[in-house]
């Protein structure tokens, strides 16, 4: 079976390499007969592919317009290490959102059979997640239900606490997840407040889906509704600093969903950052590695200069 799908993405890779091969041509190349070339052509459009005879004496064939991409053709631990991989990527935020990797995950999930399923799944009640610092941890299989709800377009009933821990059930419209780097947050529409709102995945506890279809009809940007959401926080601290930086090196340097920005002409930007004490935005302004200026207040200014002070002087 190995050989067999082998020859087979060989023999699509060779039809993707020119316009057009004879049967003797694909045969001498893979060194097999003319009969196993046509039983391949033929088992290749059973899965699919649009390939065209050529007439004409010789005969030939040809990948039609629109072919499929070659199937992915992989063993039991190939399959176990890819799905292991992305969900490490999924949950680090290394390829950048993670949406990409926890949307490829939960297709393989999907397509893998059930011996694997049940491989896969006992791995992720072994394996423990390192967060960043500061992130809540979230299981990784309560990402891949919410990835499936906002896919499914069915209505869903919400089981979620709030930041002082209130419990709630809610009917919402499960729509995208979004990672702005430190969290995952779920945009729903919540059908009894006819809103759209954000949800922090740590804090689902779980999201059941109905038959109902979802209404989401004229859907917002995700993302920038979790960064208004996010920046519309009240604090008990604000800072405020001028970055050298214009205004889109600066966001960059701190996100619209940590801080607000306006431009502080063309090569400067001003920005309003709040947090849960000074020395949590003091930590946050070093961590930044870069050069700013503390605008406002005093004691935040007072805080980052004692505290450079003492890594000076403990670095000498």
């Amino acid at each position: 079976m190995i050989r067999t799908s082998s020859r087979l993405l060989r023999l699509v890779s060779l039809l993707s390499a020119r316009p057009e091969w004879t049967c003797r041509e694909l045969a001498e190349r893979m060194d097999v007969t003319d009969r196993t070339i046509r039983r391949d052509i033929a088992r290749l459009r059973e899965l699919g592919y649009g390939i065209d005879s050529v007439p004409g004496p010789w005969g030939g064939y040809r990948l039609g317009p629109g072919a499929r991409t070659p199937p992915l053709v992989v063993d039991d631990e190939e399959a176990l290490a890819v799905a292991v991989a992305l969900r490490e990527a999924a949950l680090n935020g290394v390829l950048g959102t993670g949406q990409a990797a926890l949307s490829a995950l939960l297709k393989l999930r999907q397509s893998l059979p059930a011996h694997l399923a049940e491989q896969l799944n006992a791995l992720d009640g072994t394996l423990e997640h390192t967060p960043r610092t500061g992130a809540p941890q979230i299981d990784p299989l309560l990402l891949l239900e919410l990835a499936r709800a906002c896919r499914s377009t069915l209505r869903g009933t919400l089981s979620y606490r709030d930041h002082a821990g209130r419990a709630s059930v809610r009917t919402v419209d499960p729509y995208r997840l979004v990672h702005t780097g430190l969290r995952w947050y779920l945009v729903a529409r919540d059908v009894a407040k006819r809103q759209w709102r954000t949800f922090r995945a740590d804090r689902v506890v779980s999201l059941r889906l109905t038959d109902e279809p979802a209404d989401l009809t004229d859907p917002p940007d995700a993302a920038a509704l979790v960064s208004r959401g996010i920046a519309s926080v009240t604090y008990p601290v604000y800072t405020t600093i001028r970055l050298p930086l214009p205004l889109e090196q600066a966001q960059r340097v701190v996100p619209p969903t940590i801080g607000t920005h306006r431009p502080d002409g063309p090569e400067a930007t001003v920005v309003e950052i709040g947090g849960n004490s000074t020395a949590c935005l003091t930590t946050y302004l070093l961590g930044l590695a870069t050069p700013l200026t503390v605008l406002s207040p005093d004691e935040v200014r007072r805080a980052l200069n004692q505290h450079a002070r003492s890594l000076l002087t403990a670095n000498r």
